[in-house]
């Protein structure tokens, strides 16, 4: 595996798709997924020029924080996978933004648990899978109102996770959906696609994509 190759081809692909939609590259924040992926990798993609990572588990990414202290301040650490009210706390002293806010409640635990101002995404299951978290598209507009009261939060956006298909265009719909979403609460950011769709995403708005895969490669089997 060549991380530094892997990262000039992810760039790549997000320039193409840049052109292709009409915008510049430097509009997308690429977080490079770090779930289950060991220092030594981190060291090198961070090495070779990226500076946002992103964690799917509280626990998992104290272990990997504490051992990276030392880039600590060249580094915007996200939290991307779903976080339970009671690992707020810890989560405010490891991550600078959540992805995940998924509820009014973990919203307003999330504000009484930081001591500064913490930047959060809220989390739109808009393809409204089961499976998924998130907000409902009806949900969403009273829920970013309540959110934007708290004093301890910055909204910066929304965020979302598309279904798994095999042909990335079938997500498109997602996607523009969000987009919309977005733009009629007047935020900034779309936090939205990964490996398998990210291309898509950009077209139809995405400012931060969160890359595993296609960085890091496969991850371990369990």
């Amino acid at each position: 595996m060549n991380i530094e190759r892997n990262i000039q081809e992810v760039n790549s692909r997000i320039a193409r798709a840049c052109e292709r939609s009409r915008r510049l590259p430097s509009e997308i924040t690429l977080v490079a997924v770090t779930k289950e992926v060991d220092i030594s990798a981190i060291r090198a993609a961070f090495d070779c020029g990226l500076k946002h990572f992103g964690e799917n588990r509280v626990q998992e990414a104290e272990s990997k924080i504490t051992q990276l202290l030392d880039i600590r301040p060249g580094v915007t650490w996200h939290m991307v996978g779903h976080l339970q009210s009671n690992k707020a706390k810890r989560a405010v002293d490891l991550f600078d933004i959540i992805h995940s806010v998924d509820s009014v409640k973990l919203a307003e635990v999330l504000s009484r648990r930081t001591e500064a101002l913490l930047s959060v995404l809220l989390q739109v299951n808009v393809s409204g899978e089961a499976t998924k978290s998130g907000f409902s598209v009806t949900e969403i507009g009273r829920a970013s109102q309540d959110i934007k009261r708290l004093s301890n939060l910055k909204v910066l956006g929304l965020m979302t996770i598309a279904p798994l298909v095999a042909d990335p265009e079938e997500v498109r719909p997602v996607f523009r959906r969000l987009r919309e979403l977005r733009d009629s609460l007047g935020l900034e950011h779309l936090s939205m696609g990964m490996t398998d769709d990210f291309e898509v995403a950009i077209e139809e708005g995405a400012t931060i994509v969160r890359i595993g895969r296609a960085i890091f490669g496969e991850r371990r089997q369990q």
